[in-house]
């Protein structure tokens, strides 16, 4: 078994001046894109449209880029999973979310553009009421906390420099921090282009590297064993299902909400996604491709470590430091983002700041999110699918339904019961999971629990309205 493994024994000076004219490329556009801000009035710069949505001004392949980016920062849970499991990892982390991708841009970009609100307990502050406002604040920072983007930039330094997880994720989320604080959303979006490209790059070389080496992608799938060609992951269907909602959690999820809400148009959002979706596809037949590859050369290895280490040692010198330049974009792309969101949340949506909004409140927070988010991800031990699971149950349980019966039928559902399906939910997943450890008497996902107390408080909302 490999137990521990450094990328800085396969760095030459090219790989490192390559890597640093990644990063020093993504300074100057974040520069630019401050020039950009100072250009407009001093009220617009401190606004809150400007520092969450950025003016509402992302045009299409602006959008296209810091979706796509965003959107993919646990690449080292995805080949993890393809690593253990094949291609159930494209199932799972796959093809459930395009489905999603497609709802959001066919029935809800229209939707959530006709409401004047910046972020998605504003709009369930619309529908139901103030109270119903907390309450999804409290479930969307829960949502936004970028435990699994922490972890793997941990797991990412660690394989650079070596030593402890908790260092490493401390010392570059410190980085990102001051990152994020500096530009707002809009620094955000702009290392978001340099990003898209380069993590666009990366994953394109490493299976074309790998292809030239040990065979053609049919070659591969001869020499893989034969449970990483079940979908199913010899798991049990339950477990699948649990995967499709937690994939519709896309449906409320905050950065989804946030970039459709800045976009320049309805038109932008809406075939800004469709693009994103193709682009997602051919993203993940690459890291998928990529993970097998390394199940078949190094079948020994750690998961967590697998695809990276194989990356080093398949590519040539120069280019590993592209490579890896491309992979620290992927997640530092989620990272910022997912801060920046949850610092949001914080000042913006739980405090309810609008009327007297001030950066520094936003700041505050980003420092807060930040330290607990380092705090809470070390209780995983590195297990960024687990973070995945735990966190994304509670959004796609308990927040789901509600919110999207709300935009589906405005008044269906009162303030109360909106209220109570949410905590009743939450309740559920908690007691079940907490109980169901301790006595070990059922092999039924939490969430399922969680769903159905959700459910319960609707039905007489909808018996009303039919009456």
């Amino acid at each position: 078994m490999i137990s521990d493994f450094t990328i800085i024994e396969y760095l030459n000076i090219y790989d490192w001046l390559v890597f640093f004219l990644v990063l020093f490329i993504t300074f100057l556009i974040v520069l630019w894109g401050n020039k950009k801000k100072k250009e407009l009035s001093p009220d617009v710069q401190l606004s809150p449209l400007e520092l969450l949505l950025m003016g509402r001004s992302l045009t299409l392949p602006v959008f296209v880029a810091t979706l796509v980016a965003t959107w993919y920062g646990g690449i080292f849970g995805v080949t993890a999973l393809t690593f253990e499991k094949g291609i159930y990892n494209f199932v799972t982390q796959g093809v459930f979310w395009y489905g999603s991708y497609l709802i959001f841009a066919f029935y809800l970009v229209k939707k959530i553009r006709n409401y004047d609100v910046m972020t998605i307990p504003e709009l369930a502050g619309r529908l139901f009421g103030s109270r119903a406002q907390r309450l999804t604040a409290g479930l969307n920072f829960l949502n936004l906390l970028p435990l699994a983007y922490t972890i793997s930039l941990g797991l990412f330094l660690r394989s650079l420099f070596g030593g402890s997880l908790f260092l490493n994720t401390s010392a570059g989320v410190l980085l990102v921090t001051l990152w994020s604080l500096w530009g707002g959303f809009r620094a955000v979006v702009y290392s978001d282009i340099v990003q898209f490209f380069f993590m666009m790059i990366a994953v394109i070389l490493v299976v074309l590297f790998a292809w030239a080496s040990l065979g053609s992608p049919i070659d591969l799938m001869v020499k893989l064993p034969p449970a990483h060609l079940d979908w199913t992951g010899g798991e049990h269907m339950s477990t699948l299902l649990v995967w499709g909602f937690i994939a519709l959690s896309t449906l409320i999820d905050p950065n989804f909400y946030q970039r459709v809400l800045a976009a320049d148009s309805e038109k932008t959002a809406k075939i800004g996604i469709i693009i994103s979706t193709v682009v997602w596809f051919i993203f993940d037949c690459f890291t998928t491709l990529g993970a097998l590859y390394a199940k078949v050369a190094l079948p020994d290895a750690r998961p967590e470590n697998a695809y990276l280490q194989f990356s080093m040692q398949i590519v040539p010198n120069g280019v590993r430091g592209l490579i890896l330049a491309g992979i620290l974009a992927i997640i530092l792309s989620t990272l910022d983002a997912y801060l920046f969101n949850a610092a949001t949340c914080v000042s913006y949506d739980f405090f309810k700041l609008k009327s007297k909004f001030r950066l520094w409140h936003h700041h505050l927070a980003l420092i807060f999110v930040a330290g607990l988010s380092v705090f809470l991800g070390m209780q995983f031990d590195g297990r960024v699918i687990d973070v995945w699971k735990t966190m994304g149950s509670f959004s796609a349980a308990c927040l789901l339904f509600p919110l999207l019966m709300g935009q589906w039928k405005p008044g269906l559902i009162s303030e109360k019961s909106f209220c109570w399906a949410v905590c009743l939910g939450c309740i559920g997943i908690v007691s079940w999971k907490i109980f169901n450890k301790i006595y070990n008497f059922s092999s039924l996902d939490e969430f399922y629990i969680g769903l159905l107390l959700t459910t319960v408080p609707l039905i007489p909302s909808f018996i009303r309205k039919k009456s």
